[in-house]
Formats: C-alpha cells, structure tokens, sequence
C-alpha cells in the first residue's frame, strides 16, 4: 500500500466564512445565498444579468473565496494570474451607492461601492467606482477607482 502525502492544513483564520445555500446572501439582497449570488458562482444561474448584479456577486465570491469565479468575470486585458485572498479580512456588509447604465441595453457601466470589512480586528471600508463591460455577451469586472470618503 503507498503512503500519500497530506497536503498543509490550512490555518482556521485562513478558512472562508461557512456560507450555505440556506444563509442570506453576503451581497445584502434580501434572499438566500443559493437563490441569489450562489447560483452565479455554480453556474446553475447563467451569468449576472447586470452589472450591479455582477458587483454584488463578486464581493460574494470575496466573501466566500471563490477564486475560479473572481477571475472567470474579470475582462482578460485586466485579469491577474490570481486573486490573494487576506486570511485576516472578514467582509462585513455592502452597500451600492450608484450604477450607471450596466443593463441588458448597454455594453458598458459602473458601479459605486462601499465595502466594509475587518481586517486584524479593525473595522474599515473599501470605497470603489468600478467599470464593467461586456465580454462574449457576459458582464465582466474591468477595473475601478477608489473614491475619497468624505
């Protein structure tokens, strides 16, 4: 009989939220994760039908560390080879603030976001203006610009 190696345990703090098909979904929509941003992340759902749809289920797959759909909706000319998820940061809550255009009826749009987090303990915020577009008919994270909170 061979021995096979055990691969690292990984460090509880490193662990994803437990986040099920049953619980509300991290986006804030007023449904439950499987029903909401979790069939966008299967694929059991088709792709985001908005770019704010594809916001909010991005921050999800941060929430829940969904690596393979961080990237399968980033536009290629900006993808990194990985997303490098902080062990230390615990997302807290997400509130949109804007969407320009990003509909069935455009190609483009943007999104404007708070999103809170813990990260060491320390409660702070990522505020973004993204800009989404449209890549073979799906909606796609191109880039974004932090805004300066007032």
């Amino acid at each position: 009989m061979s021995r096979r190696k055990t691969r690292p345990r990984t460090p509880a703090a490193a662990a994803a939220p437990a986040v099920t098909a049953t619980s509300p979904c991290p986006c804030g929509l007023d449904a439950a994760y499987g029903a909401c941003c979790g069939r966008f992340h299967s694929g059991a759902g088709g792709t985001a039908p908005t770019a704010e749809l594809l916001m909010r289920s991005r921050y999800s797959a941060f929430v829940v560390r969904d690596e393979a759909y961080l990237l399968r909706t980033w536009a290629p000319e900006t993808r990194p080879d990985d997303v490098d998820f902080d062990p230390g940061m615990r997302w807290a809550g997400l509130e949109i603030e804007a969407a320009t255009e990003g509909t069935a009826f455009h190609q483009r749009g943007t999104v404007t976001f708070t999103a809170r987090f813990a990260h060491g303990g320390e409660p702070g915020a990522l505020h973004e203006r993204s800009r989404f577009a449209r890549h073979e008919g799906a909606w796609v994270y191109v880039d974004g610009d932090f805004v300066d909170q007032a």
